[in-house]
């Protein structure tokens, strides 16, 4: 094939975005034998969001944050929490817009923009999800072998190899077999069932905690906390577990936005009880980074409750991996479908109706990374695919309001109207960065007010330049300016992560174009294998 020939068949391939069509009813074909079921109601679903945050969140993150950010670690989680919110918002109205059917930010990205920005945001979220299943499975050995360590038996026969892991290569590598075994358990649990799962989440998550005593707080310093913020972010991904749970909802246009909204509104609330009970307990300095609410109390000499919340530790985090590798497994499927991955992670079981291939493929990742990386070497670059896919979410919800999409690109002008609303987005985002970064080196006020009025008026613009019309089902407030805030202050966040974060960031999309290119754009079928059905607003509505 000629060079220009690829190169066109490249550029019309990644352009491509799912074509949908807009009844007046929204519903997607169901086949028993290559689909999933529809079982989970609102109450699992909320779970579902609860235990995918709460375990790390509570019994790890906590303590590493409040080291830094002293008890205002509280509004560590508060900031992160509140742009959460805004995040939220955004992922249920597409939620309740976009056909139920599994996919998540990947299929909104896709609908909205086209296939290869939605490729991009699917392998950086995922590369999230796997570190962030190793990194807890680590955690889960720790807390399991201190369990164990209660015994006399077990306390003084536990291999290095089972507990703390052997360093090889000064550290590069850290050998644990335990965190694969308990992933390789919880895979069966996944692949047995999407309702024996559910039942294992909903038991485990009722387990965790109880926050009955609050104490006196004082901030402690606005750019320690605005850091701790960016490392709490991935404590919040509940939600968009929730919105991956889509094609298994009974009720999904009505649960899931109550859902997504909820499960995050009671992490918030854990998150701030937690957070003032162990900063008002012990000194911030003496606080664990490990097992922080276990070690508070028995500082106070509360050793057998210290014994409860490892009881409790385990079961937290049990149901955050256990919600983690679903969401996983659920994601590459819709790859699958969509062509973009081998056929392979399509196949859905015809009994128990679960994607076996896929769950295995992902418990076999987080198994790898587990049993050979430290805890550390992995969570410097967490959260990046958080951040930059709730972003791309939250200008989906503004591209899919926007009216007349066609005729705007037809238009007479030098650039449409709808290019000139990217256009917009693009510098929302970019003065996010921008104003992130001079925040990070302590700049002049002055220049931090540049990007800022920047933001301000590309947003103006998105205002008076484009009509929104309203959506059916549940509609985000504050259109465009909710969404326009999202990016701003996710990617805000974002130049606030360490420096390999960025690094992973690039190579990771030259790596995933470059699979893109070969692979994905002579395999891809945006049609695939649903009936897609959309509610796309009429073209007449106004703001």
């Amino acid at each position: 094939m000629r060079s220009d020939t690829w190169l066109a068949h490249f550029w019309s391939s990644a352009l491509r975005s799912k074509n949908l069509t807009s009844p007046q009813d929204i519903s997607v074909r169901t086949n028993s034998s290559d689909g999933l079921v529809r079982r989970l109601g609102l109450f699992d679903l909320i779970l579902i969001g609860v235990g995918a945050s709460i375990g790390a969140g509570i019994f790890v993150v906590t303590g590493t944050v409040a080291r830094d950010a002293g008890p205002a670690v509280t509004i560590s989680f508060i900031l992160a929490g509140l742009s959460c919110v805004l995040n939220a918002l955004c992922y249920a109205e597409l939620a309740s817009r976009i056909p139920a059917v599994v996919g998540g930010a990947y299929l909104y990205t896709y609908v909205a923009f086209n296939e290869l920005m939605a490729f991009l945001v699917f392998a950086q979220l995922m590369l999230d999800y796997h570190i962030g299943a190793a990194s807890i499975a680590r955690s889960l050995s720790s807390y399991f072998i201190q369990l164990l360590g209660l015994f006399p038996f077990f306390k003084e026969n536990i291999p290095t190899w089972l507990g703390d892991g052997i360093d090889l290569f000064d550290g590069v590598l850290s050998v644990n077999l335990l965190a694969p075994i308990l992933l390789a358990l919880l895979t069966v649990i996944l692949c047995w069932g999407v309702g024996e799962s559910s039942a294992v989440n909903a038991f485990m998550t009722a387990t965790k905690v109880d926050v009955t005593n609050w104490s006196p707080f004082v901030p402690n310093g606005f750019n320690a906390v605005l850091t701790g913020a960016t490392v709490v972010f991935f404590a919040y991904v509940g939600f968009d577990a929730v919105a991956n749970s889509a094609e298994e909802a009974k009720r999904p246009q009505r649960d899931l936005p109550i859902g997504i909204l909820g499960s995050l509104l009671i992490c918030i609330a854990l998150y701030i009880g937690v957070c003032l009970v162990i900063t008002g307990m012990v000194p911030y300095k003496l606080l664990g980074e490990e097992a922080p609410l276990a070690e508070a109390f028995t500082s106070k000499g509360l050793k057998y409750v210290s014994i409860l919340i490892s009881i409790g530790a385990v079961a937290g985090l049990t149901t955050t991996l256990l919600v983690g590798l679903y969401v996983q497994s659920r994601l590459y499927l819709g790859l699958g479908r969509d062509g973009l991955l081998p056929s392979l992670f399509s196949k859905v079981h015809p009994t128990r109706h679960t994607p076996i291939h896929s769950q295995i493929w992902v418990g076999i990742v987080a198994a790898v990374l587990s049993g050979l990386f430290n805890v550390r070497a992995l969570s410097h670059i967490l959260s990046v695919g958080s951040l930059t896919g709730y972003s791309v979410v939250a200008a989906c919800t503004l591209v899919l309001r926007w009216n007349d999409k066609t005729s705007s690109q037809l238009s007479s002008r030098r650039i449409s109207i709808w290019q000139e609303g990217v256009i917009c987005l693009f510098i929302v985002a970019c003065s996010g960065f921008a104003a992130g970064l001079i925040f990070r080196v302590s700049a002049s006020f002055v220049f931090l007010l540049i990007p800022i009025i920047i933001a301000i008026i590309a947003s103006t613009a998105l205002y008076r330049h484009h009509t929104y019309a309203e959506p059916p089902g549940f509609s985000c407030p504050g259109v465009p300016i909710v969404p326009t805030i999202c990016i701003f202050f996710n990617i805000f966040l974002f130049a606030q992560l360490h420096y390999e974060a960025w690094c992973r960031f690039v190579i990771l999309s030259i790596l995933t174009v470059g699979a893109y290119a070969f692979y994905g754009q002579y395999h891809a079928n945006p049609s695939s294998n649903e009936t897609m059905v959309y509610h796309r607003a009429p073209a007449d509505d106004s703001r």
